[in-house]
C-alpha cells in the first residue's frame, strides 16, 4: 500500500511531536543549552507547521499554506540558529523573522485558495539556503570539529541539495509535470524530512552527550577557585608536553610559586580576601602566560606552570612579569598582595621525569624561601 501524502504529513508530525518531547524532556532540561533549546524550538515549528499544511484540502487552504509554509521555513532558521549556536554565536533576529515573513507574504499574494503551489518557489528557495547556512556552520567547526558535528553537516548538506534540485524541478519541469510529483513532490519531501528530523534528533543527543562528557573532563581537572588546572589535571597534561618536548628535542622551564605569608592575609583580612588574592594570582599567570603554556594550581597557595621553549632566564622574566601584575591587583583588592617566591628549573631533551622536575623546582622554591622570601632561583636536576 502506497501512503498519500497526508498519512505522511501525519506521520511526520507525529515523529516531530514524539521527537520534541523526548528531547525537551531528556536534553534540554538538563542541559539547558542554546543548540538543544533552538533545536526544540525547530521541531516545535516542523510540527505545527506539518499540521497546517493538513488544512490544505479543506476551505481553509487559503490559510494553511502560507502559514504551514512560514512555519517550516521557521523550522529551518531555527535549525540554523541551533547549528550557529555550537560556535557560540548568536543569530540575527532580523534573519528568523525575514526569511519566515518573506516565504508568508509569497504565498499569500500567490492565490493559496485556489493554487495548491503558491508561494513555492521562495518556500523551497529558503528552506534550501537556510539548511544549507547550517551545514556551513556545521562545516566551520574546522578541524576540531566532532565526527558527530561532521555527520550532521553532510546531513544538512544533503537535504539543502534536495531542496535546490527540488527547485529547479519547480522552474524548469513546473509542479504538475511526472518528473516533480515522482522525485520532488509532498510525499517524497515529506519522507526526507522525516529522515532528517531522525538522523539530526540523534545526532543532537550525540553531542548532548559528547558535551557533557567534555564539561566533566574539564570539571575533573580543573581548580573550582581559580579555575586553573587542578593537580591532576596538570601532572596528565604537563606528561604529556614533556613526551612532546623529548620528542622534538626541543626544551622548557618548570616553574614553581608560592604566595608569600599568605596565612597572614587570611587572618588580616579574612578568607574572602584570600580567596582574591588566589584568583588575582591565577589571573596574572594567565596575563603573563602564552595561550599553549600550562598553568596549574597543586596546593592551597602553590602554583606550578610549565612554559615549552622558553629558557630558564626567560622564565625568570615571566616570573617577574607575574609577581608586577599580582601587585597592580592590590588596587582593586583594597588590601596588599603578598610577595611570591619561585623555583625554576630547565627542561633540556633529555629531561628528566616530571615527578623529579617538581622535585628539583621545589627544592629551588625551598631555597628562595630561605633567601627570604620573593626571590627567584634557578635550580637544576639530574636530567
Amino acid at each position: 500500500m502506497v501512503l498519500d501524502t497526508t498519512s505522511l504529513r501525519v506521520a511526520f508530525a507525529v515523529v516531530a511531536f514524539t521527537v520534541g518531547i523526548l528531547f525537551y524532556f531528556a536534553d534540554y532540561l538538563s542541559t539547558r543549552s542554546p543548540y538543544s533549546g533552538w533545536w526544540c524550538v525547530s521541531l516545535a515549528l516542523f510540527l505545527t507547521g506539518s499540521a497546517a499544511l493538513l488544512l490544505e484540502a479543506t476551505a481553509l487552504r487559503w490559510f494553511a499554506n502560507p502559514v504551514g509554509n512560514s512555519l517550516l521555513v521557521g523550522g529551518a532558521c531555527a535549525v540554523w540558529a541551533s547549528a550557529r549556536s555550537l560556535r557560540a554565536l548568536h543569530p540575527p533576529v532580523w534573519v528568523l523573522l525575514a526569511v519566515p515573513g518573506c516565504s508568508a507574504v509569497a504565498a499569500a499574494v500567490d492565490h493559496p485558495g485556489s493554487n495548491p503551489w503558491a508561494g513555492d518557489a521562495v518556500f523551497l528557495a529558503s528552506m534550501c539556503f537556510m539548511i544549507g547556512l547550517a551545514a556551513r556552520e556545521l562545516w566551520l567547526g574546522g578541524p576540531e570539529a566532532s565526527r558527530i558535528r561532521m555527520a550532521m553537516c553532510v546531513a544538512a548538506a544533503s537535504v539543502a541539495t534536495f531542496y535546490f534540485c527540488r527547485l529547479m524541478s519547480f522552474i524548469l519541469d513546473g509542479a504538475g509535470s511526472p518528473r516533480y510529483n515522482t522525485f520532488f513532490g509532498s510525499a517524497v519531501t515529506t519522507l526526507v524530512g522525516m529522515a532528517f528530523l531522525a538522523v539530526a534528533s540523534f545526532s543532537m543527543f550525540a553531542l548532548s552527550s559528547e558535551n557533557r562528557a567534555r564539561v566533566l573532563r574539564t570539571a575533573a581537572a580543573q581548580d573550582g577557585l581559580t579555575g586553573l588546572l587542578n593537580r591532576a589535571g596538570f601532572l596528565q597534561e604537563a606528561g604529556d608536553e614533556l613526551r612532546r618536548i623529548r620528542l622534538d628535542e626541543t626544551h622548557g622551564s618548570l616553574v614553581l610559586a608560592d604566595i608569600d605569608h599568605f596565612k597572614d592575609v587570611n587572618d588580616s583580612y579574612g578568607h574572602a580576601a584570600g580567596d582574591v588574592a588566589l584568583k588575582s594570582f591565577a589571573g596574572a599567570c594567565r596575563a603573563a602566560v602564552r595561550s599553549g603554556d600550562l598553568v596549574g594550581r597543586i596546593g592551597g597557595e602553590e602554583f606550578i606552570l610549565l612554559v615549552p621553549g622558553i629558557s630558564a632566564e626567560r622564565a625568570r622574566l615571566i616570573a617577574a612579569d607575574i609577581s608586577n601584575r599580582f601587585e597592580t591587583a592590590s588596587a582593586a583588592a583594597r588590601f596588599p598582595m603578598p610577595t611570591v617566591s619561585y623555583g625554576i628549573i630547565p627542561i633540556g631533551k633529555e629531561t628528566a621525569d616530571l615527578d623529579e622536575l617538581i622535585a628539583a623546582a621545589d627544592a629551588a622554591l625551598y631555597m628562595a624561601k630561605s633567601l627570604g622570601r620573593n626571590q627567584v632561583v634557578i635550580g637544576t636536576h639530574r636530567g
